[in-house]
C-alpha cells in the first residue's frame, strides 16, 4: 500500500480536526474550562470560519492535486515517476470540503432559527408572566444572568436588544411570543387538584433532567433548572398553577436568541404535565 502524499495527510488531519475543534469549544464552556463568551463567541462564532476556512482551502488544493496526477498517470507509463492515487487524493479532498461546507450550513440553520427565535424568555401567559421566587432571581443576578423582562417594553426599550432591526425593536416580549408560538397556552387543571398538579410538574421536570427543582405547594409554584447538552447553558424554567390551570415561564441566563428552545422546553413539559393529570 502507497503512503498518504503529506498533503494527503494534511487534509485528513484538518478534516478530523474540525469536529473536535468545535466539540472542545462546546464541552470546555460546559465544564467550565472558560467561559461562555470564550467557548462560544470566540472559539465557535470568531474563530471556527477561520478554522473551516483553512481546511476548505486545502482539502481543495488537495482535489486540484488529485485531478492533476489523474492527468498524468498516462505520463507515468513513460516518465517512470511514481504519483500518488489521484482517486485516493481526489477522495481525500473531497471529503475535507465536505466537512466544513456542513458546518457552515449547520450555522447558517442556527442563524436563521435566531432570526425567527429574536428573544430568550417566553411564558405562556403574556399578560401576567409567572414570576420566579426571590431566591432563583438572587441566583441569576449573582450568576450575571439575564434580566427577566417586562414583557409589556418594546424591545427598544430594553438595553441588551439595543441596535436590533427597527420592526422588530418596535415590538414587545408578549407580541413577539403571541405572534411566533400561538401553540403555546396555559393548561388545563380539569380535575387535578392543586397539589396533584404541583407534583406533577415536579415529575415532568424531574423526568427532563431538571436540576435544583422547587416545590412550593402553598404558593402553587414550581421551578427548576434545564442545561443545554453541548455548552452546559443553564435556563430557569417556572410553572406557576393556579385555581384553573398551569402556565409555564422558561428564561435563559445568557445570550439574547435561544434558538426556539425555551419554546420546545415548554411544550415539552406542558405535554408531560398534562399526560400525568389526565389533560390537553
Amino acid at each position: 500500500m502507497k503512503t498518504l502524499a503529506w498533503y494527503t495527510k494534511l487534509s485528513l488531519a484538518l478534516t478530523a480536526f474540525v469536529p473536535f475543534y468545535f466539540i472542545v469549544a462546546a464541552l470546555g464552556t460546559k465544564v467550565g474550562l472558560w467561559g461562555w463568551m470564550t467557548g462560544l463567541v470566540g472559539m465557535t462564532f470568531t474563530g471556527g470560519p477561520f478554522v473551516l476556512g483553512i481546511a476548505f482551502v486545502v482539502a481543495l488544493i488537495v482535489v486540484i492535486i488529485g485531478l492533476i496526477n489523474w492527468s498524468g498517470r498516462k505520463a507515468e507509463k513513460t516518465d517512470g515517476v511514481k504519483r500518488p492515487r489521484s482517486k485516493m487524493v481526489m477522495g481525500v479532498g473531497i471529503l475535507g470540503m465536505i466537512v466544513p461546507v456542513a458546518f457552515v450550513l449547520f450555522g447558517l440553520t442556527a442563524a436563521s432559527k435566531a432570526d425567527g427565535n429574536p428573544i430568550h424568555d417566553i411564558a405562556t401567559d403574556t399578560a401576567n408572566p409567572p414570576m420566579f421566587s426571590a431566591e432563583v432571581l438572587a441566583e441569576r443576578e449573582a450568576a450575571g444572568a439575564n434580566p427577566v423582562n417586562d414583557y409589556q417594553k418594546p424591545l427598544s426599550e430594553i438595553e441588551m436588544f439595543k441596535g436590533a432591526p427597527p420592526e422588530l425593536a418596535i415590538l414587545s416580549h408578549a407580541q413577539i411570543i403571541n405572534d411566533t408560538y400561538p401553540e403555546l397556552s396555559p393548561l388545563p387543571l380539569g380535575g387535578a387538584s392543586r397539589a396533584d398538579a404541583v407534583a406533577a410538574v415536579a415529575a415532568a421536570m424531574g423526568s427532563m433532567g431538571f436540576t435544583d427543582i422547587r416545590q412550593n405547594a402553598e404558593e402553587g409554584r414550581v421551578e427548576g433548572v434545564a442545561e443545554t447538552f453541548w455548552f452546559g447553558f443553564k435556563d430557569d424554567v417556572v410553572a406557576r398553577i393556579g385555581e384553573a390551570e398551569i402556565d409555564f415561564r422558561s428564561v435563559s441566563r445568557v445570550g439574547q436568541s435561544d434558538l426556539g428552545a425555551n419554546a420546545a422546553r415548554i411544550a415539552t413539559l406542558r405535554e408531560k404535565v398534562a399526560t400525568q393529570i389526565g389533560q390537553r
